[in-house]
């Protein structure tokens, strides 16, 4: 029998492509040809770029006005890629992407090291290559990640710190000597970038988490002496602590209650923005956002056998790495279940510990004895058979349950006539069945089915669907603020009726006025004359219904251009003697 010593260049290779590819695939090809997406995204865009343009790197603003919502690292961030590549959507997205595919190595990094090679198998010595492969691809194989780690926002920033950080722990946890120690001080600094990636939270998270392990370990007292923790404290406050005094210091109560009251507090205390959800809403969103995955996660918690306490407590550290991943799941979970606010994005820090509970079941599954009956794995083979036929009939009928769109006239016909959706609804029924026969015929192929199946979807179906949404409904957007751009002359006036677009403010970089009727951006425009602003124009955005409501003569106004239903003209504030139309909607 070979044995690894023999082509450990061979082993190592074929493994690091595979993770590789995964990443570039999910997270990097095609990343800037997509326009940024309303409404989320270009507000994190155009905070960064005001750092940029302002010099203010403490206080980020949107369109005038503060910005509390989230700390500024990642705003940081998508600056500094700002300088190094330019303001476009490869910059905005880099921070999130990197984060992603940064994730996957320690994770990649974490299994290969903990996983031990296993005896009286053919293949049991490429256990812990297999256990990392699978598990970093998990990572970027499923919808949760693949969306947030494309998307510039702080989510997937957030999920790479508190990701690392507790991988950084269980280095600590399970080694000695001054592996340890830098190891616990990593967690430390990784827990510090947390907390400024999103707040509290990313202290909260890994510290309830690693709570919960060792006090079921019974390993609180000897962990906490190893971990030095004024020396970590200490570091954790220094990374942490400075930028909220500074921006306390310029902002005042203003910047408390804004961002640790309703950001905070309140959102886990009471429903914000209506994103509500019953106890159950989590159980949903791992189901398909961790998909084809979540469909072994019974099966990859029950082989654990955690309820066995006294037996897991006598393992040797190193061997705990599937229950320190049942505690980060948990802990995540049960968190935001708890938290009255509710979105998807918020269960994404548990995505890594999944992919490990899913990696040491399936690789056990192809390379060496399962611990878990046959009947376990059959069932959750069909459960995720079943998942992939549901995303199938989900891609047929997307077309007819989309419904009406403000900007894309039978938006339900162009997807349809596209034919994405039955090709890539054809695509996933192949892909289902060839998982199904290999879990019938041969189990030790189900995992590389399910990578290579999901690899297909992204390239043929995911990637080509996005660009299609792109076209229809964000690019008309970025025509006419590129159009804007290009007219816009000194004292000139941005007014968008109707539609809230932040993405106007980033493409035309300049700051807009935002009313939700016709009627308010007739008394913007009265203002303009009332004011004494004569001389200046109002570049107004509005759609091809409420553009005849402003009630404007065709002498008072010059057409600039039209993509869909937007329409952009230019008001002359000196020609506003009267409108033509009595106020009203």
């Amino acid at each position: 029998m070979k044995t690894p010593e023999k082509f450990p260049k061979l082993v190592w290779g074929v493994s690091l492509a595979a993770v590789v590819l995964a990443g570039i695939l999910a997270f990097l090809y095609q990343l800037g040809t997509a326009n940024l997406v309303d409404e989320t995204e270009p507000l994190f865009a155009e905070a960064a770029r005001q750092m940029t343009v302002t010099g203010d790197w403490i206080t980020p603003y949107f369109n005038g006005e503060t910005r509390f919502d989230k700390p500024p690292l990642v705003y940081w961030l998508m600056a500094i890629a700002y300088q190094l590549i330019g303001t476009n959507e490869w910059a905005v997205r880099l921070p999130s992407a990197l984060s992603a595919i940064a994730l996957m190595l320690g994770t990649y990094v974490t299994l290969w090291r903990f996983v031990p090679p296993a005896s009286g198998s053919r293949y049991g010595w490429l256990l812990p290559w297999g256990a990392a492969s699978l598990g970093a691809i998990a990572i970027a194989f499923n919808p949760q990640t693949f969306i947030w780690g494309r998307t510039g926002v702080s989510d997937m920033l957030l999920c790479a710190c508190v990701g690392l950080s507790l991988l950084s722990f269980f280095w600590g946890y399970g080694t000695e000597g001054q592996t340890q120690n830098r190891a616990y001080l990593s967690f430390f600094i990784w827990m510090g970038l947390a907390v400024l990636a999103k707040g509290p939270v990313g202290m909260v998270l890994p510290v309830g988490i690693i709570g919960g392990f060792l006090i079921y370990g019974g390993n609180v007292k000897a962990v906490w002496r190893e971990m030095r923790p004024l020396r970590g404290g200490l570091v954790f406050l220094l990374i942490a602590v400075p930028w909220y005094l500074l921006v306390w210091q310029a902002n005042g109560e203003a910047y408390i209650e804004s961002f640790f009251g309703y950001h905070n507090v309140e959102r886990f205390t009471r429903v914000v923005n209506r994103h509500s959800g019953p106890w159950y809403f989590y159980f949903g969103v791992v189901l398909v956002g961790f998909a084809p995955w979540s469909a072994y996660l019974p099966a990859a918690i029950a082989r654990l056998r955690v309820w066995r306490r006294g037996w897991w407590r006598k393992l040797p550290r190193q061997e705990q790495l599937g229950g320190f991943a049942l505690f980060w799941f948990g802990g995540v979970f049960v968190f935001f279940t708890v938290a009255v606010t509710k979105l998807p994005s918020y269960v994404l820090p548990l995505i890594p510990a999944a992919a490990i509970l899913v990696s040491l079941l399936l690789s056990e599954e192809m390379l060496h004895r399962p611990s878990l009956s046959r009947r376990w794995m059959l069932a959750s083979h069909a459960v995720s058979w079943l998942i992939w036929m549901l995303m199938a009939i989900a891609l047929v009928i997307l077309p007819f349950v989309i419904g009406p769109d403000p900007v894309v006239d039978r938006i339900d016909l162009e997807i349809f006539k596209s034919g994405l959706t039955t090709w890539g609804a054809g695509m996933i029924v192949a892909i289902a069945s060839v998982v199904e026969a290999m879990a019938l015929t041969r189990r030790r192929g189900v995992a590389i089915a399910q990578v290579g199946g999901f690899a297909l979807f992204l390239l043929l179906v995911a990637h080509p669907m996005f660009g299609l949404l792109d076209d229809l409904r964000q690019q008309p957007v970025r025509q006419m603020a590129d159009t804007a751009k290009a007219v816009y002359q000194p004292g000139d006036r941005l007014l968008s009726v109707g539609f809230e677009k932040p993405s106007i403010v980033f493409y035309t970089q300049q700051p807009a006025t935002y009313v939700s009727r016709p009627s308010l951006g007739r008394e913007d425009l009265r203002q303009q004359v009332e004011q004494g602003n004569l001389s200046g124009t109002t570049l107004v955005f509005a759609d091809r219904e409420r553009l005849p409501m402003l009630g404007l003569r065709e002498d008072q106004y010059d057409f600039l251009d039209s993509k869909r239903r937007y329409r952009l003209v230019r008001v002359y504030h000196d020609r506003l003697d009267k409108f033509t139309h009595k106020d009203k909607e």
